[in-house]
């Protein structure tokens, strides 16, 4: 029997509604996406924030816990990745990181028509299966 994966849905929204996506997630620029999310119980986070939070969590409890950390510290100090990531959103359905298929396939679906015009630039769903997902760079691994 195969193993059941999880998925994870992302956006991409250009510079200007990225930065109002991350102040201000009730702006009416944003109320076409802002819509559709809420029909499906589910919010938005920025990766760069995702990851920022994720740093000063380690650093607040102990990095010896946090496997992720150096790696991770060195993404959001790297103004290349920085510039990428708080573009980057990830979609978390009913407080969720990762869902079933039929969720993440139904909210890709709703968003799809959003797509390539002003709001999303593009969209991207990522499964939990470990040989489809980066791995920590060789420097980064204990």
């Amino acid at each position: 029997m195969s193993k059941q994966w999880e998925f994870q849905v992302r956006i991409y929204l250009g510079d200007e509604l990225a930065g109002v996506a991350r102040r201000d997630p009730d702006n009416p620029a944003i109320k076409p996406l802002a819509d559709i999310l809420a029909r499906h119980h589910a919010t938005m986070k920025s990766q760069f924030d995702a990851f920022a939070d994720y740093v000063a969590e380690a650093e607040k409890r102990g990095t010896e816990n946090y496997p992720l950390y150096a790696w991770t510290k060195a993404t959001i100090e790297d103004p290349e990745k920085q510039a990428k990531y708080v573009k980057s959103f990830t979609l978390y359905v009913d407080g969720n990181e990762v869902y079933a298929k039929p969720l993440a396939d139904a909210l890709e679906a709703d968003l799809q028509p959003l797509v390539g015009g002003k709001l999303i630039t593009r969209l991207s769903k990522h499964d939990t299966n470990p040989a489809n997902n980066p791995q920590p760079p060789a420097q980064y691994r204990k």
